[in-house]
C-alpha cells in the first residue's frame, strides 16, 4: 500500500506543478496583462514552488520509502536524468520569480506594468520550463517498469 500512496502523490506533485505552470505560461501574454492578472501570476509561481518542492520531497519518499529501494533507484541512469531535468527547471525558475516581483514592485510604486518584450521574455522562460517538465514523467514511466538499471 505504502508504494501506491508514494506514486500517487508524487504523481500528483508533477502534474500539479504542469498544471501551475502550463496556467502561467497561458495568463503570461502582453495583451491580457493587468493588476489582476499579475497578482495572478505571482500567485501560480508561489504555487509552482511548492509544486517543485513537494515533487522533490515525494521523489525523495519513494527513493528511500518505496518498495524498490534506494540502491535501485541510485543505481539507475534514468533517475539521474529525471534529476537533471528537474534541477535544470529549478535553475530557471528564480528568473521568472524576479521578474514578477519587480513587475509587481514597479506596479506598486507607478501603477505601470511592464512592456510588452518583458512580458513575452518571462513567457519564453515559462514555456520552457514548463516543456522540460513535462519530460520528466517520460523517463519516470520507463523507470517503474524497470528499465535503465
Amino acid at each position: 500500500m505504502t508504494e501506491a500512496w508514494l506514486a500517487f502523490f508524487h504523481l500528483s506533485a508533477v502534474l500539479g506543478w504542469i498544471v501551475f505552470a502550463s496556467a502561467q505560461a497561458a495568463l503570461c501574454r502582453p495583451e491580457w496583462l493587468n493588476a489582476a492578472a499579475l497578482a495572478r501570476l505571482r500567485r501560480l509561481d508561489t504555487l509552482l514552488w511548492v509544486a517543485a518542492a513537494a515533487v522533490l520531497v515525494t521523489g525523495l519518499l519513494r527513493i528511500y520509502g518505496g518498495a524498490k529501494g534506494a540502491a535501485w533507484y541510485w543505481g539507475n541512469w534514468l533517475l539521474h536524468l529525471k534529476l537533471t531535468l528537474f534541477i535544470v527547471t529549478v535553475v530557471m525558475m528564480p528568473g521568472t520569480t524576479r521578474r514578477l516581483s519587480r513587475w509587481a514592485a514597479r506596479h506598486a510604486a507607478d501603477g505601470s506594468l511592464p512592456a510588452a518584450g518583458e512580458v513575452n521574455g518571462v513567457r519564453r522562460l515559462v514555456m520552457t520550463e514548463t516543456h522540460v517538465v513535462a519530460l520528466i514523467p517520460l523517463a519516470a514511466v520507463f523507470l517503474a517498469r524497470g528499465f535503465g538499471g
